[in-house]
């Protein structure tokens, strides 16, 4: 039997309605040697009917009984995969270029050391695009861009949108499939893996459309249970520094570990989340270290990088005896710094301290607004 060139995998759960119009951007494709998975991971609508609907025969329909839950659904198509190349889109995602398909085998084929291929995307809200994906772009043309100079801004954050990338399967033989343990970021990770080993394509134009709607897993995740995405951002920054430390190159090993203590220092002066809060802990802080580090002297290290930089970042918020111990570490292990002393001091207070903290604020506020053209 003809194996096809590329699979599509399609996780697909309560997304029924929109199944259709994502399996027609594919069948629209100009590149027409692919197979596509639809991975029914048991929903309870209507998506068998949706996926028998389609009379091609490339389109399967693959139930699971019962629900794996989205990482394990995801792993069983990248297995089923007939494919040379894998891209794995969710059923409320669609290609909005007819060549981008085209566009991508060609240029993996010409490059066999390419792990895999992304392209920023447009938003997709109500049935209309919105704009592009602020965080899914770089700043750079069409490119093949070598593996861990892009791994360098890949651990600073996520720069890949999932429904955008289209992999090699045989470096999934090289990295693994998603970790299990990672229900947020096991993309990120993947991608940060596949970077380590392989080459990244990279296409400057928007060609797929990412669906901004209510209720999201990443929205559910935001609402319910935002350290669980603090959990997995921490984790990704350190499998990551042992993965890169296996190969031995010392240079990026200093940048991942950069980025481990830049994550934490954010995290321990508060760190915003598409308009949510979220502060770290000490207590959470010394647990993730000790779920990461085997090593006590790395493990001093980053706690001496941490508190030693985080007094220039901190403010003071609610709880107030979290504030003063951590402002105390922070003068503990930091340089000589007045401005943090007069803010201890001024915490020290008890509320009255946080009324004059609140007052500072409160005026630097207004001094930070813009002049109006009558005042200027």
């Amino acid at each position: 039997m003809h194996s096809p060139k590329v699979t599509f995998v399609i996780p697909c759960y309560k997304l029924a309605h929109l199944l259709a119009e994502c399996i027609d951007s594919i069948l629209a494709q100009t590149f027409q040697d692919f197979e596509i998975l639809i991975m029914d991971d048991c929903s309870p609508d209507d998506t068998p009917r949706v996926a028998q609907s389609f009379a091609d025969p490339r389109v399967r329909h693959i139930r699971n009984e019962p629900n794996l839950g989205h990482l394990r659904n995801y792993n069983k198509g990248l297995t089923l995969a007939a494919g040379e190349y894998v891209w794995l889109i969710s059923a409320d995602d669609k290609l909005r270029s007819r060549d981008v398909l085209a566009r991508y085998v060609a240029t993996m084929d010409a490059n066999p050391n390419a792990g895999f291929a992304f392209c920023p995307g447009l938003g997709l809200k109500a049935g209309r695009e919105t704009e592009i994906v602020s965080w899914a772009r770089i700043d750079s043309p069409d490119a093949v861009i070598p593996g861990r100079t892009f791994l360098h801004r890949l651990l600073q954050s996520n720069c890949v949108l999932a429904p955008a990338g289209l992999v090699r399967k045989r470096c999934y033989d090289r990295i693994g499939l998603f970790p299990l343990d990672m229900p947020f970021a096991g993309d990120w990770y993947i991608w940060c893996a596949l970077s380590l080993f392989f080459d990244v394509a990279y296409f400057a134009e928007p060609m797929v459309n990412y669906r901004e709607h209510e209720g999201s897993m990443t929205d559910a995740l935001i609402a319910n249970d935002l350290r669980r995405l603090s959990i997995d951002e921490i984790a990704v920054r350190w499998r990551m520094k042992g993965e890169i430390d296996k190969t031995g190159d010392a240079e990026l090993g200093r940048v991942c570990l950069d980025s481990i203590v830049e994550y934490y220092l954010g995290a321990l002066s508060s760190r915003m989340w598409r308009g949510a809060r979220f502060r770290m802990s000490l207590d959470e802080f010394e647990a993730s270290l000790r779920t990461h580090v085997t090593d006590p002297a790395l493990s001093d290290r980053v706690r001496h990088d941490v508190l030693s930089r985080v007094g220039s970042r901190l403010f003071w918020d609610k709880d107030l005896d979290s504030d003063i111990r951590l402002y105390r570490l922070a003068i503990r292990h930091g340089r000589w710094n007045p401005r943090l002393w007069a803010k201890y001091g001024v915490l020290r207070l008890g509320p009255l301290g946080t009324a004059v903290m609140r007052a500072v604020s409160l005026v630097r506020a207004s001094d930070r607004r813009p002049l109006t053209k009558e005042a200027s």
